[in-house]
């Protein structure tokens, strides 16, 4: 065999990788019962979930169980939530647990998740929807329970802090199969009437089970399409429900829903006079400026004499007008001279004058070009001169007027020696005027002697 072998380790790592990238088998729910279960003295929970058909082995480590609020017991049925891997030193799948709620609590809970997610995709909970709240609002709606502490925390806070505005009770069921349909009637009621300026649902403390109308889905459907703002008070503080994320503020008690939606009397009542008071002080301030301005006024020359600042502004008036005359020539004056300025500028750059001016540099630049010609001419032709005679020098027509001769061959070469012709050959013999066309009659080898 030539292919490549796996060890266990491989095989193993392989399968934990297809587990851990299966979204199938990542953030699931499962419902089980508990056996086996032992708690490690570092905290770690280690058990075994099963059913009537298979077993899964579990652990639930010690930063995702500190927050359980309930301690597991073997029998016990739970809904739980985790990831499926490999814990590889065994080789063995297991169930790694991030949270757990106990089986029927566990359903509600998960019912609350799924519609809140729901919601929000639906975009329920978005800040940019939701509703300022009147300052002073005079007609209020309060959807709740006619029984119970609820009602009596609101309409008490209301009448307290607020009582000139009108409170209007709307009665519901706050608990049982039939509440949410009763609290989602009740908004749309209190919104179709249109004369409510806010409105407040909500109801006492309880458990989830009692709490839970409030997280039904036609509930919250009818906080969110109510064009009143909303406010949810829904239990205690700690209690969290599907209308708190809906409504338009939510507080965590009646009580202190009512305080956000009024403001306090004796609160506005302090700043009134506060402000009354300030008033009073900064209009006898002004009356003592204004007063004490008057009598500056009565008091001064203007008042004391009015005639005659009249006849020194009518003095004034007649320099500033002289001041203003002179001003005139002055700016007059100075923009005809810049105007002659600008007249002989652009008569300087005319055409015509550009023109004339071109035409003198044209003309004097023709004489110093025909004055340096002239004398370069007169330098050549003296250098053409000296020339001349030099090559006179070298002519050989200057040789033959002291008697020499050149003599050609019937080549028309140039004869230097008796070997270039022959006996009976025609020469002919170049004299200073003119040739002689001649025949060798005869050659006479002459032997050259030393100087």
């Amino acid at each position: 065999m030539n292919g490549q072998f796996l060890s266990v380790y491989d095989v193993t790592v392989k399968i934990k990788k297809l587990l851990d990238t299966s979204a199938a088998l990542q953030n699931v729910w499962v419902r089980a019962e508990i056996s086996n279960f032992k708690k490690h003295s570092r905290g770690h929970m280690y058990f075994t979930l099963k059913d009537d058909r298979s077993r899964l082995q579990s652990v639930m480590f010690a930063g995702s169980n500190k927050s359980l609020r309930f301690t597991p017991e073997n029998g016990m049925g739970v809904l739980v939530r985790g990831d499926i891997s490999v814990y590889e030193p065994f080789g063995q799948y297991q169930f790694y647990v991030k949270e757990m709620q106990p089986d029927g609590i566990g359903d509600l809970y998960l019912a609350f998740e799924q519609l809140k997610k729901k919601l929000e995709a639906a975009g329920y909970f978005e800040e940019s929807r939701k509703k300022p709240l009147p300052r002073i609002p005079e007609r209020i709606a309060v959807v709740t329970s006619p029984t119970g502490a609820a009602v009596r925390d609101i309409v008490t806070t209301l009448r307290r802090r607020y009582p000139l505005a009108k409170v209007t009770l709307l009665p519901v069921l706050v608990q049982g199969p039939h509440a949410s349909g009763s609290i989602s009637r009740a908004v749309r009621q209190a919104d179709e009437a249109g004369i409510f300026e806010v409105m407040i649902i909500g109801r006492g403390g309880g458990s989830l089970e009692e709490l839970w109308a409030f997280n039904e889905e036609e509930v919250a459907k009818a906080v969110f399409e109510s064009q009143t703002p909303v406010v949810s008070a829904v239990g205690h503080e700690t209690d969290v429900t599907i209308s708190d994320f809906t409504a338009d503020l939510r507080a965590p008690t009646p009580t202190a829903a009512a305080e956000m939606v009024v403001p306090d009397i004796q609160e506005m009542r302090a700043f009134t006079a506060e402000r009354h008071a300030r008033l009073q002080r900064t209009m006898i301030q002004h009356m003592k400026q204004a007063g004490d301005q008057l009598k500056r006024l009565e008091n001064s020359y203007a008042f004391k004499y009015p005639k005659k600042l009249l006849e020194e502004k009518e003095q004034q008036l007649d320099m500033m007008q002289e001041r203003l005359k002179r001003s005139l020539r002055q700016a007059s004056q100075e923009q005809q001279q810049r105007l002659q300025s600008w007249h002989e500028r652009l008569k300087n750059v005319h055409p015509e004058k550009q023109a004339a001016s071109q035409r003198e540099k044209a003309e004097q630049l023709e004489k110093n070009l025909v004055r340096t010609m002239e004398l370069l001419m007169k330098n050549k032709n003296q250098q053409l001169s000296m020339q001349v005679s030099k090559l006179d020098l070298l002519s050989p027509l200057q040789l033959m007027k002291k008697g020499y001769s050149l003599v050609y061959n019937e080549e028309k070469s140039l004869i230097k020696s008796i070997e270039d012709t022959y006996e009976g050959g025609a020469v002919t013999i170049r004299l200073q005027d003119g040739s002689l066309d001649c025949t060798v009659k005869k050659q006479v080898q002459e032997e050259r002697k030393g100087l």
